[in-house]
């Protein structure tokens, strides 16, 4: 996805994030509707070239592509979906292409979110990848499911009877989205990219502590609670002892690092006062 792109899918992102946070619309049944809601519109987009291009096109004002978002979608789907989508496109995508992806890409993020509320993300991560595995090691099996020639209700049905009862209900739900609308026949790399968001996902829940000496469970537990406030979501506590920090913590929740060690400090006014 080119840079521009990405920045509109990263916008439209943390408007997400807000919803996930909110504990009135940040529930797991609303999430995984919205997941839903996404994923159709992204096959909507991928059927129709031509509206792909108006919702993309640079010369075009945001506020009108905003309301061609809105005149389309309101009436059909959760207010939360509309709001995600006029914001992606009121931010500029680099090709109609693009937009696909990016839709897509919200609808994934918001499953994720909804194992991620109701407890079975590290479940859903395991489950997507195995069954990564299994499209590689079986080519018909991959085949059968990526074969738009043949109706989709029988696709699906396919997966659910190779999936059975052993999968949690969102990665049934992610997989059976693939396998509606292959946008490729590559689906054991669609899979495969479903289970590195999953991870990326639940490493965003985790935090990684170093301490200068062992954390007690009580510690880590009030530590959890304090960041779960902090991150508006919860957040568990993985620690681990470097005495050469000194005092304080280390805490890294994803891709943002919480530096508040006595090491740090000190290197800090060290560099304020050179020898």
């Amino acid at each position: 996805m080119h840079g521009a792109s990405q920045g509109a899918v990263d916008h439209a992102t943390e408007a997400l994030e807000q919803v996930v946070s909110d504990p009135t619309s940040g529930t797991a049944e609303h999430l995984a509707r919205v997941s839903d809601e996404l994923y159709g519109v992204a096959a909507v987009l991928n059927e129709h070239l031509e509206l792909r291009r108006h919702l993309v096109d640079p010369t075009g004002s945001a506020s009108l592509r905003r309301g061609l978002v809105e005149n389309l979608f309101s009436a059909k789907l959760d207010a939360t979906t509309v709001q995600l989508l006029t914001t992606l496109v009121q931010t500029r995508l680099s090709s109609p292409t693009d937009l696909v992806e990016a839709v897509e890409t919200l609808g994934r993020t918001a499953g994720l979110a909804a194992a991620e509320k109701d407890g079975t993300l590290s479940d859903t991560e395991d489950d997507l990848f195995r069954f990564g595995r299994i499209l590689q090691r079986e080519p018909r099996l991959r085949t059968l499911l990526a074969d738009t020639t043949a109706p989709t209700d029988k696709r699906v049905s396919l997966l659910g009877q190779v999936l059975g009862d052993k999968v949690t209900t969102t990665a049934r739900r992610l997989l059976s989205q693939i396998v509606r609308h292959p946008y490729s026949k590559a689906l054991d790399y669609a899979a495969e990219r479903l289970a590195d968001a999953a991870a990326a996902r639940r490493d965003r829940s985790i935090a990684r502590v170093v301490a200068p000496i062992v954390l007690s469970e009580e510690q880590e537990d009030r530590l959890g609670d304090v960041l779960s406030r902090l991150y508006g979501r919860s957040i568990s506590v993985q620690s681990d002892v470097d005495p050469d920090i000194l005092g304080g913590l280390v805490v890294r929740v994803g891709g943002e690092l919480l530096d508040g060690s006595v090491a740090r400090h000190l290197r800090g006014a060290a560099d304020a006062f050179p020898t």
